[in-house]
């Protein structure tokens, strides 16, 4: 009999790190709740992350994890399901993280179509680097880092997911919690490329993020599995509507797992 585990079960010994009112929390909060509502062992997830203050949460929760290089938790991710595709993984980072140094690998997981998860936390900032301007930061943001602001157009991270090629498209908020783990759930359960964008406010260096609670509010239509549609939702939207916009049955990729070659016969076809 398969045991039965709460919430709280899935958490370490290991205190997190983030600053008080990090929206980080509840994604944390969302994950081991999505767990326990799955009854998913903890021996069967995988949980891997790249560098950054939300790449930390591996450490967070009881189950297997890996704390990756930065920009690199998709390319670990696939690797992952590529060689265990029984288990459930789930990537997890931050918008300069995922969407800098791993655009590349952003790109393709989604045009790939694998069946895991991406939960991004984003921020609009590099909190790590004491508030740097990550690709989702506004224009005119002005910082000690950046004292003109950066007058670069924001990243589009749902946008780019629908033209990659990703099959689920989520938008969520730190502070709807009951929504953001129901999109979780939604997620994983998901077969293919599901990406969850998370709306999760920085105080210690975008403070003026707090006034997102006042401003959020569901998407103005149903989800649809139509990607004309729901590229026209998603360009006309400001940035903080949240919920599914996108959900379509797409082709799973999953690479054989059976060796064709043992490494000797590899090794001999290099032979010289």
């Amino acid at each position: 009999m398969t045991e039965m585990l709460k919430p709280k079960d899935y958490k370490t010994e290991v205190k997190p790190v983030w600053c008080p009112g990090c929206g980080d929390f509840a994604t944390l909060s969302a994950l081991t709740k999505s767990l326990a509502y799955l009854k998913l062992p903890r021996e069967q997830v995988g949980i891997i992350s790249g560098i950054g203050c939300s790449s930390r949460l591996p450490a967070y929760i009881d189950s297997y994890g890996f704390h990756g290089v930065h920009g690199r938790a998709l390319a670990l991710a696939q690797g992952l399901k590529a060689a265990r595709p029984e288990l459930t993984v789930i990537a997890v980072g931050g918008d300069g993280d995922g969407f800098s140094i791993g655009g590349n690998h952003f790109l393709h997981a989604c045009r790939r179509n694998m069946d895991l998860t991406y939960i991004v936390m984003d921020n609009h900032v590099y909190g790590m680097t004491k508030g740097q301007p990550s690709p989702t930061t506004e224009p005119d943001w002005v910082s000690k880092l950046a004292p003109h602001g950066t007058g670069l157009r924001p990243f589009q991270p749902l946008a780019i997911a629908l033209s990659s090629g990703a099959s689920y498209i989520a938008r969520g908020f730190a502070g709807d919690p009951a929504t953001l783990t129901k999109l979780v759930v939604e997620g994983i359960q998901h077969k293919g490329f599901a990406f969850i964008e998370v709306m999760s406010p920085c105080p210690t260096f975008r403070p003026e993020q707090k006034i997102w609670k006042e401003q959020v509010r569901e998407w103005p239509h149903e989800p649809t599995d139509d990607p004309v549609k729901a590229a026209s939702y998603i360009h006309g939207d400001d940035g903080i509507s949240t919920g599914l916009v996108y959900r379509r049955d797409l082709p799973v990729w999953q690479p054989p797992t059976v060796a064709s070659h043992s490494v000797a016969q590899i090794a001999q076809e290099f032979s010289v």
